[in-house]
């Protein structure tokens, strides 16, 4: 069967034409580290060899092995891969895009693509990878988790999920001191380029909502009602945005961020505010999932880098597991405090109550403990997460930890 990603990047491309790649590399983009290119990558994988990864049973994680399925996924695409890149024009990079003429987006474009893939009953994830990474195991990781959110028997019927990846130029060199450096100081850089992706798409989702308004009664009818009950306009904005989002194409946008991609979130939302009017963030993604996240423990409290993450979701989810091999090197080693993605907040009481963590320590296993976001019982969590459904709930088979908004899974399902 043939798989396709729809991808964003800031790494260089390989071969001679910019927009016609054979693939891309370690190093950024010759036109600068927040340069973005869009495109997407079709690639072959045999139906039965994906079906045996999607079903694969092991003790403690469940049924279903995404992480196996990245590493054949990844191997598929090094062999097959077809890449189609959105072509740009922009005639001078010393006005900015909105003010010039003749100017070609590769984002509209892809944008475009994505709405029509969404009105057909799709959600949007995008997804951000974290340290030594190459370009081939970003898509292959892609591809698994789309894979994984939409098998049979976990989705339960409810609409399907496109995963958008987003990849930056993490080394994908086994040198545990020097490429976990050189990844850190390029996910820093990279952040402007997330920063610059996410205020594409509010620009996108504002222009659209600008069309819809000019004729939505329902649109009007809100800002009329908000007006009259003296509420904020910043306030009465962000609510327009919701409902105009829904009447666009009925469908949500989630984020999810693995291990040091949440520090490239977490320098990107500095950007991100930068460029927003308020004091607020706009909210984008209906979910926001921090898995192993490669950030320091008290990161999402008042006064620290991502105390504003909260504004960008309706709800927003750390996965954490004591027994993070990798992220017990980065604590260790590397000379960083304690991670966010082994034992969840440092002092949970202090952080926004729309976020929420989950103790995962139970229910994973191999010998890095650290992509088990792809896999079995969390992987289903993110599922029922996608579907709106409570912490509290049957379905997302988790019991409370002893604090507000902290859960954990007992036992595998």
């Amino acid at each position: 069967m043939d798989l396709k990603i729809y991808y964003a990047t800031n790494r260089a491309h390989e071969g001679p034409e910019q927009f016609q790649p054979t693939g891309y590399g370690t190093r950024f983009s010759s036109d600068g580290m927040e340069n973005l290119r869009f495109g997407r990558v079709t690639f072959t994988a045999d139906d039965a060899k994906v079906a045996q990864f999607l079903n694969r049973t092991r003790p403690a994680t469940g049924r279903g092995d995404g992480e196996g399925l990245q590493d054949y996924l990844s191997q598929c695409i090094g062999k097959s891969q077809r890449i189609e890149a959105y072509e740009e024009s922009i005639p001078s990079n010393a006005v900015a895009e909105t003010a010039q003429k003749h100017v070609k987006l590769g984002s509209l474009a892809m944008f475009a693509d994505l709405q029509a893939d969404m009105r057909e009953s799709r959600d949007m994830l995008l997804f951000i990878h974290g340290f030594n990474v190459s370009w081939t195991e970003a898509v292959g990781s892609a591809a698994a988790l789309e894979a994984m959110l939409n098998r049979a028997g976990v989705s339960g019927g409810q609409r399907a999920v496109r995963v958008v990846l987003f990849t930056w130029p993490s080394n994908g060199k086994a040198l545990p001191f020097v490429s976990y450096k050189s990844d850190r100081s390029d996910a820093q850089g990279s952040a402007g380029a997330v920063g610059r992706g996410l205020l594409k798409v509010r620009d996108f989702l504002h222009e659209l909502g600008r069309e819809v308004r000019q004729d939505n009664a329902r649109v009007k009818e809100l800002e009329a009602r908000l007006t009259r009950q003296g509420v904020r306009p910043s306030e009465i904005a962000r609510a327009v945005a919701q409902l105009e989002a829904t009447e666009l194409c009925g469908q949500k946008i989630h984020l999810l961020c693995h291990s040091m991609g949440n520090y490239l979130l977490e320098n990107a939302l500095q950007r991100l505010y930068e460029h927003t009017p308020g004091s607020a963030l706009p909210r984008l993604f209906d979910q926001v999932f921090m898995c192993a996240p490669d950030v320091d423990d008290d990161v999402l409290e008042a006064g620290k880098p991502m105390e504003r993450v909260h504004q960008i979701a309706n709800r927003v989810t750390v996965y954490h597991n004591a027994n993070d091999t990798a992220l017990r090197v980065s604590d260790y080693t590397k000379g960083n405090p304690d991670r966010l993605g082994q034992r969840g907040a440092a002092r949970l009481p202090l952080v926004h109550q729309k976020i929420q963590q989950v103790d995962c320590q139970r229910v994973v296993s191999g010998l890095t403990q650290h992509s088990y976001y792809a896999n079995g019982v969390v992987n289903n969590d993110i599922v029922k997460n996608i579907q709106g459904l409570n912490a509290g709930t049957a379905e997302r088979l988790l019991a409370a930890a002893g604090g507000p908004n902290a859960w954990r899974f007992d036992a595998p399902a």
